[in-house]
């Protein structure tokens, strides 16, 4: 069961691209254990939410702490090594790389011994068979809900003690997201922490433990995702019923 102790404690955040503020005093946090989905439309700012997380957008302003540590100002690369791996939107997989050689680069940050590596690569093989049967083929070569296979198992590799999901279900099919979320979902009742940023409110929410509404920047709704999967506004706005 999620701990009552935030792992990820976010406090007034602002991020700007220039003179445009595009994050306006957001404040959230995911708790261990939880699997806690940020919904919104197109442009409501939830991949710049996740840049600036990860620092690969800086933030204006604000706290970012994670597992009591204060990360704000943390480089991009010393947040992954702290336990938070980001699977960005659009998969951005290293096309002309083989399916493993894309994975054994996830576990860079790691510094491990062959015989961990060979084990943690067998997990990601058992949790996505469809990568060991492609595992020489250049990652360019795949499906797009295969590369998300693959980016989602490349972070894996990084031994997240928070995994953050921008969209996942972006262009794949139907029966490609359910597999998709199902993998989500599986993930986190093995205990993965998540954060995940969807557009498909009624997917997220159907897996998450607790919901953020996402408008223009801010914050305008957080509840249980039963509770925002049951709010008429937004039913309306998100859902489509």
């Amino acid at each position: 069961m999620p701990s009552d102790q935030p792992l990820l404690q976010v406090e007034g955040l602002c991020s700007h691209y220039g003179p445009i503020q595009a994050l306006f005093d957001i404040s959230l946090e995911v708790n261990p254990g939880e699997l806690v989905a940020i919904v919104g439309a197109n442009g409501a700012g939830k991949t710049t939410l996740l840049h600036t997380l990860s620092n690969v957008h800086k933030a204006s302003s604000g706290s970012i702490r994670f597992d009591g540590q204060e990360i704000s100002r943390l480089a991009a690369h010393k947040i992954v090594q702290a336990g938070v791996c980001h699977v960005p939107e659009g998969r951005q997989v290293f096309a002309p790389l083989s399916v493993d050689d894309n994975l054994r680069l996830g576990a860079y940050s790691q510094r491990k011994d062959k015989a961990w590596l060979d084990a943690e690569l067998d997990n990601i093989y058992e949790l996505f068979p469809i990568l060991h049967e492609k595992s020489e083929q250049a990652a360019g070569t795949l499906s797009g809900g295969q590369q998300q296979m693959l980016a989602i198992g490349r972070a894996l590799l990084g031994r997240p003690k928070l995994l953050l999901l921008d969209e996942p279900s972006m262009g794949l099919a139907p029966l490609l997201v359910e597999e998709i979320f199902r993998v989500i979902q599986t993930l986190n009742e093995k205990g993965v922490t998540i954060l995940l940023v969807e557009q498909n409110a009624r997917a997220a929410l159907g897996i998450a433990n607790r919901g953020y509404v996402l408008e223009t920047g801010k914050v305008v709704l957080s509840a249980s995702a039963e509770e925002l999967l049951n709010d008429e506004a937004v039913r309306r706005a998100y859902l489509g019923y």
